[in-house]
């Protein structure tokens, strides 16, 4: 089979492009810059571009049909919120040029990226979420703010804000707040980059994910791993992580929340247990996770099964995987080490990794250890991952200098004024 694997740039691309190789399939790389670490890979048969969905959603789109048309059947497989949404919105295109994607419907779509809704469905469920209220401007700041149990974690409603035209835009990381004038002020800065966002009571515990392929809402293949060092110390994606037993509560409460959804494809569903045990939600993310290698080192590959799937309709369900595996991202290990040597951000209400220790940990080899984009078979997806990391440094560097400058008087009024 032809498959198309996009978001190039995201270590699930080059999870994806080596396990759909191994599977036999011809695997084609989609990105918005000229080269990817994905594209980089010697499992990957060719390579291709388009414009950013942020910027020109229609565009986008009309280039992936494009690419999907040189075969009839060709399967196509977003990794991010930002090529999953428009390309969902518009699948019609998709499909009018031969090509094939493994999705619910639009609205279900909709529904698990939006952050509010699934808080509300896992509620109807019975299963624990945190105390939450929707924000969408200052009046409602004010309003919750006073009612509100602190500390709260104000995060947007949803990663990716799709607009009314099928434009995307990235909507940013959480913020946090312990009392009421640092949630109008986190509710000032986080309103630029989105248009609502839930402040819900921080929850004390552990991140844990649930992984699984559905077919209409039926469980096909599951995964859980611990997450050992997170990229980001205040929670995010992890830098390193090792495989474990599946918590039955947990499955029980993501399983409720999928096939409620009748979801279709494969998704994480993400919980913070609490120390007594409690599994309490968070969000659902319908796509690859960046984590995935760990999980096709561990047994469960993921990708090979979504893409026999696809071409067969079913697929028998996975009973077990290897436990104690362990993966690292070594740029997000460095990432996760630039972190902690900034500090905890404003508000942050728990304990922050210490400097010293957290450098001894980073730097302290682990055998048997795989990694995300590296492998000495198939080495130039790690350079990529380097280079990419600089590429984004350079270009925040950038941004920033033409921040400042909008606002220096030098630059404001004209250098010639200002001998």
């Amino acid at each position: 089979m032809r498959i198309l694997v996009l978001d190039g740039h995201e270590n699930q691309a080059v999870a994806c492009v080596r396990s759909l190789a191994r599977a036999g399939h011809h695997v084609v790389v989609g990105a918005e810059t000229r080269w990817s670490k994905a594209g980089w890979s010697r499992d990957c048969a060719g390579t291709f571009r388009y414009p950013r969905p942020q910027h020109d959603a229609a565009a986008f789109v009309e280039a992936v049909a494009r690419e999907a048309a040189r075969e009839p059947g060709t399967l196509v497989l977003p990794m991010t919120e930002a090529t999953t949404l428009p390309l969902s919105r518009e699948r019609p295109i998709v499909e009018a040029a031969g090509g094939s994607m493994v999705l619910p419907p639009h609205d279900v779509v909709l529904r698990a990226f939006d952050k509010s809704a699934t808080t509300e469905l896992a509620r109807s469920l019975g299963i624990d979420v945190p105390r939450t209220a929707m924000i969408s401007s200052l009046a409602e700041a004010r309003d919750h703010s006073t009612a509100l149990r602190y500390p709260v974690v104000l995060k947007p409603r949803s990663s990716q804000e799709c607009g009314a035209n099928g434009a995307v835009r990235t909507t940013g990381g959480p913020m946090y707040a312990r009392a009421p004038d640092e949630l109008l002020r986190a509710w000032r800065a986080i309103s630029q980059r989105c248009a609502s966002a839930l402040a819900q009571e921080y929850v004390e515990g552990a991140g844990v994910g649930y992984f699984a392929l559905m077919r209409h809402g039926l469980l096909r293949a599951e995964f859980a791993h611990r997450r050992l060092r997170d990229v980001r110390p205040t929670g995010s994606g992890s830098a390193l992580r090792i495989s474990t037993a599946v918590d039955p509560h947990v499955r029980a409460h993501a399983l409720a929340i999928l096939e409620a959804l009748g979801w279709h494809g494969v998704a994480m569903v993400e919980f913070r247990v609490r120390p007594d045990g409690t599994p309490v939600f968070l969000e659902v993310n319908g796509r690859f996770w960046s984590s995935l290698a760990l999980a096709v080192h561990a047994g469960v590959d993921f990708p090979a099964r979504l893409a026999q799937m696809a071409a067969h309709g079913d697929v028998e369900p996975v009973a077990s995987f290897r436990e104690g595996v362990r993966c690292r991202w070594i740029v997000g290990d460095v990432r996760h080490l630039i972190a902690v040597w900034r500090g905890a951000p404003d508000g942050y209400p728990s304990r922050f990794p210490g400097r010293l220790a957290t450098l001894a940990s980073v730097l302290t080899p682990m055998r048997g250890t795989f990694h995300d984009n590296f492998t000495w078979r198939d080495p130039l997806p790690e350079l990529g991952d380097w280079l990419g990391l600089l590429r984004k440094a350079a270009a925040q560097a950038v941004g920033r200098q033409a921040a400042s400058s909008a606002y220096d008087p030098l630059y404001a009024k004209g250098r010639a004024s200002h001998p």
